[in-house]
């Protein structure tokens, strides 16, 4: 009899710890309980399957992201499959991808978007069938579940914002002269990060001389920096600003040239890099979208959905400006992910 009651106990323990976190009360920030949430008709043994989708993984700006949707993941108790299409320049590898999503039979699948206007139309198809999400990059459909993410026509017009305050419009003829280097012409959010600059900077002594366009790659970025310091060597620059690759690789750059010919930098991003120039005195300023918090709310936006239909349709962390003299107060969890954080794929409960 003895042993028959420790079977049953030794069974109740190991089907007690089985259960994914969403399904136990076990007092953590990611739990079903904690969050007020029920799981309406979902058994415990129907483990949630979400499959995200991003650009790329090749900077640490989408690392941060994955990192925060990762931890979310694990606290929620739930399977998240990562797929990343290598870059702006692979759009059919994207929706490749998206077809993997649906073979793996995703509950929901979250879009971080290579571009904003592609694939729209069958998005918006495929979303009558399985629940989509977008992720982080704006998306032109307004079709889609809901999204998590920050405008990048905000980010823009947060940096031209920072520098019309710096430099308020005056009658003197006299301005200063930015170059722009916002990444693919199409992709990741670069014409309204664009936009978003221009418009903040009517008011001010600043304008943009010089637009230049290109992968968020290093070879790529490389180039525009010098091309850009070529075009303007007898005409000096002020501000060298755009995507966080460029503003960790002009730190170099600028270094080669005389003190009172180098152009202040200042990023519409964050990056780890961008974050240590900006703690060495090498970067002015940056935009921070809080990468790692806007992981962790995509997968809760997603799982709230699916148990109980209860959830923010548009969300997005605050945009804080990061500035050396502001490092002190600055939440660095909730943007950056820790330094030694690899890739993760695949999230199993």
């Amino acid at each position: 009899m003895k042993s028959l009651f420790l079977f049953i106990t030794l069974l109740f323990i190991t089907l007690r710890f089985s259960l994914p976190a969403w399904a136990t009360d076990n007092g953590s920030k990611g739990s079903a309980q904690s969050q007020g949430i029920q799981s309406q008709g979902i058994q415990p043994q129907d483990t949630m399957r979400l499959c995200a989708v991003y650009p790329h993984l090749k900077d640490s700006y989408w690392l941060s992201i994955n990192f925060g949707m990762t931890e979310r993941a694990k606290q929620r108790g739930i399977s998240l499959k990562v797929l990343e299409a290598g870059g702006y320049q692979n759009r059919h590898e994207q929706w490749a991808q998206i077809q993997q999503c649906l073979t793996w039979q995703a509950d929901a699948i979250l879009v971080g978007a290579i571009y904003y206007d592609q694939f729209s139309s069958k998005l918006t198809t495929l979303n009558n069938t399985v629940p989509l999400f977008g992720l982080v990059n704006e998306i032109s459909t307004p079709s889609l579940t809901a999204s998590t993410g920050v405008s990048w026509y905000q980010m823009g017009e947060n940096l031209g914002q920072y520098l019309s305050r710096k430099h308020p419009k005056t009658t003197s003829n006299t301005k200063l002269k930015l170059a722009w280097l916002p990444g693919p012409k199409s992709g990741g959010g670069s014409e309204q990060a664009t936009q978003g600059l221009k418009d903040a900077l009517i008011n001010s002594d600043v304008e943009i001389v010089s637009i230049k366009h290109g992968l968020n790659n290093k070879m790529r970025q490389f180039s525009l920096i010098n091309e850009t310091l070529a075009e303007f060597k007898d005409n000096e620059l002020d501000y060298l600003a755009g995507n966080a690759i460029m503003a960790e690789m002009a730190i170099n750059e600028l270094g080669k040239l005389e003190q009172n010919k180098r152009p202040q930098i200042v990023s519409h991003y964050l990056s780890h890099g961008v974050y240590r120039g900006i703690k060495r005195g090498k970067i002015l300023m940056a935009n921070s979208d809080q990468m790692v918090l806007q992981g962790a709310m995509a997968i809760d936006q997603a799982v709230d959905y699916l148990l109980t239909k209860t959830y923010i349709s548009n969300q997005g962390p605050e945009i804080l400006t990061v500035t050396k003299d502001l490092l002190a107060q600055f939440p660095t969890a909730q943007s950056l992910s820790p330094s030694n954080f690899k890739p993760i794929y695949s999230v199993n409960p």
